[in-house]
This record gives C-alpha cells, structure tokens and sequence, in this order.
C-alpha cells in the first residue's frame, strides 16, 4: 500500500513579485561568506528550531559540504498566501543533481517562520508520462453559483507545484480547495465547516462503476489534526471507466456518500460531500487517476479534464496547475 501523502494545503494565491525578491535575498544571504545576520529576520520559533543564532551557519556549512555550491537556478515561484509569503527555489549544485530550497515569511512582519533546504523530491518514475486519458474527464465538483472558484492547492508534474509526485499511484494527482474572494475559510478557518469546501458537493469526473466506497471513517476534529491509525485516503471512491482507468477521489464527510459498491454512475452524479477524513490537513478535495481498483493498487495517470475555465480562460482540454483557479465551462 502506498502512503497517501499529506500536503501543506495553500490559500488561493498567486505568483507573487515580492515573494520572489525575498526569497531570493533570503537565499543569497544563507550561501554568502557570512549567513549570521539571516537570524535576525527570523521568528523566535525559527531560531530555537535550527539551534540559535549560530545555526544558520552551521545550516549552511553543512549544504555546502554535501552539495558543494550553488551553479545554476533550474525553477524558482513565489506565492502570497493569506497568513503568509512562500518562496521555492530548485537549483543545480557543485555534487548535487537538484536542491530545493524553501523560504516561508509571515505575512504580518515578513519574518522567516519556516525553511528547508534539500535534495529535490525526485517523481516517481512512470511508463505513462505521455499517455493520453481515454475517459472523458470533467472537474469533480460544479461551478460555484457565488462567482467563487476551485483553487489549485497542489497540482503539476514538478515537486515544486505538487508535493504528490513521489508517490507511484498518485503521480499526476491534484487537489482543491474552494476560494471565495482570494480566502479559503471564514472565521480564520479554525473549524471544518468555516471552509468553504466543507459539505459541498463532489461529483463523479466521468461515467464508470463503483468499485470501492468508503463512508464510515470520522472526519478529523479540527483542521490540521489527523487522526491516525485510519486509512488514508479517509472516506473515499473509486470509480472504474474502463481501458485501466480508475479515478479515486477522497477525503468526503463521514456519512454523505450517495454511490454504492457495483453502481454505475454517470459525469456529474452526486458522490457525496467534501469532508475533512483521513490523511488530510483540512477539508478539500483530493482526485487522481490510477491503474489500480483500490487505494495505493497500480499506477498514477495523466489526468487531463475537458471544458473548464483557469483563471478566467477557457481550457477544452488540460491539467489543472498549481496557483490555477478552476471552474467547469458553464454549460
């Protein structure tokens, strides 16, 4: 059984210029001559956790060891979210293929509450890269009747853009969360129902048989308390379309599955309601195509939906990015 990995799940955002010129400050300074100073942009937290104000050059001298230095910057994306502003950056190094570096700064003081710098999440390695999907894919959820939109909290084939890749079965996964004016939560977001994904409808991506259906699993109590010792993928659905084409899409409320096991459903029937349940850090919504008939069976496939919108655009036929705001094509 493959694990089913628990994404940092983002606000709405968007690739952001200041994001981009602190990370990038923040990163020329960690590999200069002279990385002390960093610690005085940092939080308290940031410094107790990396060992003081001495850390950062420890921290530092230690990269340096492993991967030698610095040669060329592959990707780099900056994002505002709501609390606070994130920076990644993947590099090429002296003795290291890849390194990904990872800046968060609060959005309040723009202090450094968060980093990580590391060998690069290498993606699972898959004969299917190129295969084009056979079902006829339609985003699993409707279009928001407020003007609001479905965000791309984790979506692409990089680990920058979607922390899925390393996992075999969930390759070319993605997930969503429900965004009403650039927020994802009213009330700060403290309880499952102040996210606006919370008990809004799922719906099934293409027609197809239902061959796995969980609906039993507790929602977890609060955002970003897992319970364990429950499957994954919490309570979830899997959807068999034929030619190896399986869609699981997971993490629906306790109780509100509306398919059974052996039931043919067709593009756009109700499944049940986002929920909070299993490996999940707050109520969204997870979907990913796979060979398998059953979580953590086969592998991941190229997931491409038909008619939808990316932030305003019309797309016939695509897969959804991280960053992208996406809704179903009106009909």
């Amino acid at each position: 059984m493959s694990a089913f990995l628990l994404p940092l799940l983002l606000t709405a955002a968007q690739s952001d210029t200041e994001a981009l010129e602190r990370g990038r400050a923040a990163t020329a300074l960690f590999f200069s001559a002279d990385p002390a100073p960093l610690a005085d942009t940092m939080t308290p937290e940031m410094l107790a956790a990396i060992g003081g104000r001495d850390g950062v050059g420890r921290l530092a001298a230690e990269v340096e060891r492993i991967a030698g230095r610095e040669a060329e910057v592959l990707r780099e994306a900056g994002y505002r979210e709501e609390d606070f502003v994130s920076y990644y950056r993947l590099s090429r190094f002296d003795r290291a293929a890849s390194v990904t570096v990872n800046w968060v700064f609060a959005a309040a003081d723009g202090r450094i509450g968060g980093a990580s710098v590391a060998p690069s999440v290498t993606p699972a390695p898959t004969p299917h890269e190129g295969r084009r999907t056979r079902a006829k894919l339609r985003l699993p959820f409707g279009r928001p009747a407020d003007g609001g939109g479905w965000y791309v909290s984790w979506g692409g084939r990089d680990a920058i853009s979607n922390y899925h890749v390393i996992a075999a079965d969930q390759r070319f996964a993605s997930d969503y969360l429900l965004t009403r004016g650039g927020r994802f939560a009213a009330d700060g977001g403290r309880r499952n129902e102040d996210h606006y994904c919370w008990n809004q409808p799922v719906l099934a991506p293409a027609a197809g048989r239902v061959v796995s259906a969980v609906d039993d699993i507790a929602d977890n109590p609060r955002p970003s308390v897992v319970t364990l010792g429950v499957p994954a993928p919490g309570n979830h659905v899997v959807i068999a379309h034929g030619k190896s084409e399986h869609s699981l899409i997971a993490h629906f409320r306790q109780g509100t599955l509306a398919v059974r096991v052996g039931q043919r459903v067709k593009a756009g029937q109700l499944l049940g309601l986002c929920g909070n349940s299993g490996n999940s850090s707050q109520p969204h919504v997870h979907y990913h195509l796979q060979t398998g008939r059953s979580f953590g069976e086969g592998l991941g496939l190229p997931a491409f939906f038909n008619r939808y919108e990316a932030d305003g655009v019309p797309v016939e036929r695509g897969e959804p990015q991280r960053g992208q705001v996406v809704v179903p094509a009106a009909d």
